[in-house]
């Protein structure tokens, strides 16, 4: 998200998330499902893989 310039806020409004679950994916804080992680490299331009771990 960093290196593609895009800011909490503008994801969670792409995702159709709240801005403080942004910080706890990120965090590592919760666990997302496979729809959402696929929604979010799709957002992010990257493949989910990146997303993980």
């Amino acid at each position: 998200r960093k290196l593609k310039g895009i800011s909490q806020d503008k994801l969670a409004i792409s995702a159709d998330i709240d801005r403080s679950y942004v910080g706890r994916i990120e965090r590592g804080e919760v666990n997302i499902t496979l729809e959402k992680a696929y929604q979010l490299a799709s957002i992010l331009g990257c493949d989910v893989r990146d997303l993980l771990p």
